[in-house]
């Protein structure tokens, strides 16, 4: 095989899965290369879907061991899933280099003390409980990673990619003819982020 092209990926994560889409080619044309669902929950687990949440009442160092081993289930998904991604993309011709992941907008906390004392605080760790799964997963890898917070993601895309929002949503739309449905909210975003990575 020869020299691989260049292939990004990005990541809408919710509580317990994201969805994912992966882009090669030019930036001002690129291809949609793979388009999955991963999921960052076992089975055997299912309370960690909302791990805060879950550890709401236990005292601080119980509930850390908890969420601790919640944390590395999730990375160890992300880890695999990642790693077949590229494993298909390199089957292509691509290589993966680079994986963006959506921010969530909420306000961060500090301690595991605070968190737990705000109900605000513990929704926003639950999202970012996945989101930092994900990104330990890739950096592992070896990936660069770059979050951007999905309020920010349609100015950033168009500074970027020098072209109109209207037209980078239109181009998204079309990007999901390649693969077909799903190719909602988070396939787009996951898409539009992906296209973003690819301008050099």
């Amino acid at each position: 095989m020869g020299i691989l092209q260049a292939a990004t990926m990005g990541i809408s994560p919710h509580s317990g899965w994201a969805a994912v889409v992966a882009l090669g080619g030019a930036p001002t044309g690129p291809r949609v290369l793979s388009r999955s669902r991963i999921d960052l929950v076992d089975r055997h687990f299912p309370e960690s879907k909302q791990p805060y949440h879950t550890v709401e009442k236990l005292a601080i160092d119980e509930a850390a061991q908890h969420l601790d081993r919640y944390r590395i289930q999730a990375e160890g998904m992300a880890g695999s899933a990642i790693g077949q991604t590229r494993e298909h993309l390199a089957g292509q011709g691509y290589e993966l280099k680079s994986v963006g992941i959506l921010e969530s907008s909420g306000r961060k906390g500090g301690s595991l003390h605070s968190i737990l004392a705000s109900h605000a605080l513990i929704h926003t760790a639950d999202g970012d409980h996945f989101r930092n799964a994900l990104a330990a997963a890739a950096e592992r890898g070896g990936l660069d990673v770059c979050r951007v917070p999905a309020r920010d993601l349609d100015a950033q895309a168009e500074a970027r990619l020098r072209r109109s929002l209207s037209s980078l949503r239109i181009a998204v739309n079309e990007l999901g003819r390649q693969v077909g449905s799903p190719w909602g909210a988070d396939q787009k975003n996951a898409a539009l982020l992906a296209w973003l990575l690819l301008e050099p």
